[in-house]
């Protein structure tokens, strides 16, 4: 077997760091909830939703900006998504009213679908495909080690200096990364010359557009990556969204709190570089998609049911095996959606409504399960929520098993 770096890596490690710069955007909020209240005013419902709007661009427009990435261009894309970071995020160190912060942090949402949606058909791109099993792993991990590095740097950051300096530093960071992915990727226009030239006359931009949409939409493959992804984002971010509150009701400090899930965060890492492995030594995605969903159950009722008792420890040790094991979900889901997408001119497309259902699961599952535990009374029946998407994500699994053996 030919070694990893028998091609040349500058390219596809530039388009992960520009995923895990989007994704440091997504991760800042949580951190910085206590001091914006103090300085700023920020109400616990503003609060809530300075987390959830970032999600909304990606609830009503995934799918379309994920049409557009197609015609638009792969890397020219990403630039303008880290483009739009890196303005919103220096405009907001001058906020000085919650609604600012609220406007600047919709804006962030569209930013970083630009940014992620283009990412895997350009990383397919970049990649011989022999290695793309391990890249689609890599580019898997970009969201909890982004998150999992803002939960660590973000208290260390405004300990430091000011919410402000947090503020102004991922914006620099988004700027960075855009500079290193166009001096690394090659030009849109030049990589499809030599990739695949062009020999259909060009057709009208709204005409190219919803071809592109009805050929994803029409398709079974897009729809069940989607559905298994949401199932996937719901729970996930569910339980490490939570985590925080939960181990600070415990007696458990603000940064040991912080820490804790940033370990649980960088665990889903380790999944998602797992599961690229695995694909290379030749695992089928059925078999990685049931030992994702099926391993979630299983570590959440450990973690949340009454079966585990008072062990800390071991309910701990269940949420770090709940994220690591399931963060081979992710990984094989990338890769699959790659191989389903109706067309390689509808890969961002298909990108996009996968990200559309995610962020609908992101958006949903957190809610529900408050819901579940302030109807319980604690937070032990939230094995029943997330063992329901697990159980769905199974059944998505057994048709991918029918349809997609390899």
């Amino acid at each position: 077997m030919p070694p990893l770096t028998s091609f040349p890596l500058r390219a596809p490690i530039a388009v992960f760091l520009a995923g895990l710069a989007a994704a440091l955007h997504i991760g800042k909020i949580p951190p910085a909830i206590t001091v914006l209240r103090e300085t700023l005013g920020v109400s616990l419902v503003e609060a809530g939703f300075l987390l959830s709007a970032v999600q909304l661009a990606g609830m009503l427009l995934g799918v379309l900006v994920g049409a557009l990435a197609d015609g638009f261009g792969l890397r020219r894309s990403m630039l303008y998504g880290l483009g739009v970071l890196c303005i919103a995020s220096l405009a907001g160190v001058g906020a000085r009213h919650p609604a600012d912060l609220l406007a600047l942090r919709a804006l962030e949402g569209l930013g970083f679908l630009w940014v992620v949606l283009p990412a895997p058909s350009l990383m397919r791109q970049l990649v011989p495909a022999a290695r793309l099993p391990a890249f689609m792993g890599l580019w898997g991990a970009y969201m909890p080690a982004g998150v999992a590095l803002a939960l660590l740097a973000g208290p260390v950051v405004m300990g430091l200096w000011s919410w402000q300096a947090w503020w102004g530093l991922l914006g620099v960071l988004a700027g960075c990364a855009g500079l290193w992915l166009a001096l690394a990727v090659g030009p849109d226009a030049l990589r499809a010359t030599v990739a695949r030239p062009r020999t259909d006359a060009p057709s009208p931009a709204v005409v190219l557009l919803a071809r592109r949409l009805r050929l994803t939409l029409a398709s079974p493959g897009p729809w069940v990556v989607a559905v298994a992804f949401g199932m996937y984002s719901c729970q996930w971010l569910a339980v490490i969204g939570f985590l925080p509150s939960i181990y600070m009701q415990a007696g458990v400090s603000g940064v040991a709190a912080g820490a804790l899930t940033a370990l649980a965060c960088a665990a889903n890492v380790v999944g998602n570089l797992g599961a690229g492995g695995l694909m290379r030594a030749g695992w089928r995605t059925h078999r990685l998609l049931s030992l994702g969903f099926g391993g979630t159950a299983l570590a959440t009722v450990v973690a949340f049911s009454p079966l585990a008792g008072d062990g800390a420890v071991l309910r701990f040790a269940a949420v770090v095996a709940f994220s690591a094991v399931g963060g081979v979900i992710p990984a094989t889901l990338f890769a699959l959606a790659v191989r389903v997408a109706p067309s390689e001119h509808t890969v961002s497309t298909t990108m996009g409504w996968v990200q559309q259902c995610s962020a609908c699961g992101q958006f949903l599952g957190p809610p529900l399960v408050a819901w579940v535990a302030g109807l319980a009374g604690g937070w032990h029946f939230t094995w029943a929520v997330t063992g329901v998407a697990s159980v769905v994500g199974l059944g998505l699994s057994w048709w991918v098993r029918r349809q997609h053996p390899a």
